[in-house]
């Protein structure tokens, strides 16, 4: 179990020598890479990063690892329908504009695909990421205690 509350805070003890080893967001990697103070290994996703060319993939060499960041907005369980439509009328609308979807490409991220901003999509995409991750935590004996 990871002992950070966030990946800034690992980073800095990654760049302080104080960990040998961290997978992070592009978002808080990409300045200490570019700025020299920690080595880019691979990148966990199928293709290379548009703001990071030179770093391979991880499938590039010979491991097909592949672990995703997102992003979603969950609301309590009960929440009316109607404020569930609305809100996810309201943040489709903001990803669709040119600054926002600019912004996210230049945080390293992916601007998500139109079939993919439904709340019965996220509800099938967290039960296959349950299903993905679920063999390899078993696997490895990590514990929540």
């Amino acid at each position: 179990m990871c002992p950070y509350r966030g990946g800034a805070l690992a980073m800095q003890d990654l760049v302080g020598g104080r960990l040998d080893y961290q997978c992070d967001q592009l978002v808080t990697a990409k300045p200490q890479i570019e700025g020299g103070a920690v080595k880019g290994l691979a990148i966990l996703t199928r293709e290379r990063s548009p703001v990071l060319l030179n770093l391979p993939t991880a499938l590039e060499q010979g491991t097909d690892v592949q672990a995703y960041a997102w992003t979603a907005l969950f609301l309590p369980k009960r929440t009316p329908e109607a404020i569930v439509e609305t809100l996810n009328k309201a943040v489709v609308e903001a990803l669709r504009t040119p600054a926002v979807r600019q912004r996210i490409l230049e945080l390293g991220s992916i601007a998500v695909s139109e079939e993919r901003t439904t709340p019965q999509y996220l509800a099938g995409f967290i039960k296959s990421e349950i299903e993905k991750w679920a063999r390899p935590i078993r696997a490895s004996g990590v514990t929540m205690d």
